[in-house]
């Protein structure tokens, strides 16, 4: 199951409708155009026209996946960590707040404050409550993270 917001699954339906339109039509016309030059085992322009071709039908499928498999969520104010809370929490060692939004995988972006329910700190968090505490083991050891507010 795919978690994604309505602004997700909008901006998927938009990328998919211009990789099924026009996307599809230019790799035909760069594929035409690339047949026409000849011999096709050394023809550069057709094996990067192929490789388009397979790079967007990969996209698509993918897209199609998601929309098929997706639970919308919403941002909703609970008691416990879920997928579409907002979380504020201090990293051990520190006095500085960072704020997270839990998300499905597909629109996890941690430059804006948007982590998978999949990561390890999204993971961690899951379930936990205000005044918790989550873990979560990186490669150079454990982080312990307070869970301060949820939104």
């Amino acid at each position: 199951m795919e978690y994604v917001t309505k602004e997700k699954v909008a901006e998927l339906e938009a990328e998919l409708h211009i990789l099924k339109t026009q996307k599809r039509k230019e790799i035909a016309e760069a594929l035409e155009y690339a047949k026409s030059l000849g011999d096709l085992s050394e023809n550069a322009e057709y094996s990067q026209a192929r490789e388009a071709q397979a790079s967007v039908e990969e996209r698509v499928a993918r897209i199609e996946h998601i929309l098929r498999n997706a639970k919308i969520v919403t941002k909703h104010h609970s008691t416990s960590v879920d997928v579409g809370s907002t979380v504020h929490v201090v990293k051990s060692g520190t006095r500085t707040e960072q704020v997270f939004t839990i998300v499905g995988a597909e629109e996890a972006d941690t430059t804006t404050g948007k982590i998978s329910l999949h990561s390890p700190l999204g993971a961690a968090l899951l379930g936990k409550n205000a005044g918790e505490s989550a873990t979560m083991t990186t490669p150079k050891g454990e982080i312990k993270y307070t869970i301060k507010s949820i939104d």
